[in-house]
């Protein structure tokens, strides 16, 4: 009984060994095969380098262009849209940083006098590096993904946006809520030829619908509208509409400015001091507090991300939908 008992229990220990490397050995070969293999950029020095100011470890890094482009398009657009579009990405997000090249940011310049460009989003165009995107995407994923956007890096090496043979301004935004794009001039104080009104793909994303709710009390801090101080009654069901008026509309439809208690702002100020996702917005009351309703996310100039996902799986290619959202430019290529 006992030989017996050994002889199992030494079955059962070669069966766990078995499994242990089927289930555990195997896997982590595999990933430390496919990882040694496909995490290095394997992109061709262009010859030009690049400042990146590290706004989470106070760090200044110099890396190669290409390999800076990378770590954008990982950052500023998903890693699940099409190729084309990812091309797309990248070519904006070249263009914009030769730009910082050729005309350095006095904003960025502040954090560090050597920096061409900030990984803060607020201020320049995000960035992300190796480490970043496993934690973000897990380890099998990152193989998967840091391959695709190399690619997509690759296949427009060196190419950038031009409009009178010199490098655009490249805005682009997360999401137009799919219908047009804004033009420059409705959002900011200047209006670039390129960056015009134009109707998006018709695509339908996570930013299609948001809702933010906002006591009275943080809405008139943030404005110096004072609606608290008006009585309840008033402000009830469609009476909020006599305080909280559309002045003017951009040619895209969204809220150009607006009359808040007698006071008017610009959409894109109410926007930023409130944190709502765009100004495609209306609202509705609710006792002390005001719920707005957006459509899309960002400032809806140049380039919609999600709308040029959506072009990119009608087949269109990288250039065609970046000469529809950048009017009137060309490619061209960064001289040697």
């Amino acid at each position: 009984m006992g030989r017996y008992m050994g002889k199992y229990s030494r079955y059962m220990l070669w069966g766990i060994i078995f499994m242990v490397f089927i289930v555990i050995i195997i896997p982590l070969l595999t990933i430390s095969f496919l990882e040694k293999n496909y995490t290095k950029v394997e992109i061709e020095k262009m010859g030009k380098t690049i400042n990146v100011f590290d706004y989470q470890t106070n760090k200044l890094m110099t890396l190669d262009l290409e390999e800076y482009i990378v770590g954008v398009v990982a950052a500023e657009m998903p890693a699940v849209f099409d190729i084309e579009a990812l091309k797309a990405q990248a070519v904006a997000a070249r263009t914009y940083a030769y730009k910082r090249l050729l005309e350095p940011d006095p904003t960025i310049r502040q954090y560090h006098p050597l920096a061409d460009v900030i990984t803060n989003p607020a201020i320049c165009q995000a960035w992300a590096g190796d480490d970043e995107l496993k934690e973000k995407w897990g380890r099998l994923n990152y193989i998967k993904y840091k391959k695709k956007i190399v690619e997509a890096v690759e296949a427009t090496k060196g190419q950038i946006l031009l409009f009178e043979d010199k490098p655009i301004d490249p805005v682009y935004h997360a999401s137009c809520g799919g219908l047009r794009t804004e033009d420059s001039g409705d959002v900011w104080k200047y209006s670039f030829p390129y960056l015009k009104s134009v109707p998006c793909s018709g695509h339908e994303d996570k930013h299609i619908r948001d809702t933010k709710t906002i006591p009275l009390r943080n809405i008139d801090v943030a404005l110096g509208s004072d609606l608290e101080a008006i009585p309840a009654a008033k402000l009830q069901g469609a009476g909020i509409n006599n305080y909280i008026k559309v002045v003017e509309k951009t040619k895209g439809g969204r809220i150009k400015t607006l009359n808040v208690n007698g006071k008017k702002f610009s959409g894109n100020e109410v926007r930023t001091k409130l944190g709502l996702k765009s100004t495609w917005f209306t609202w509705q009351i609710d006792n002390d507090k005001i719920t707005f309703i957006t459509r899309g996310y960002g400032h809806g100039v140049g380039m919609c991300q999600y709308g040029a996902d959506g072009f990119a799986k009608q087949g269109k290619k990288y250039d065609d939908i970046l000469k529809h959202y950048y009017q009137g430019v060309s490619i061209g290529k960064i001289p040697d």
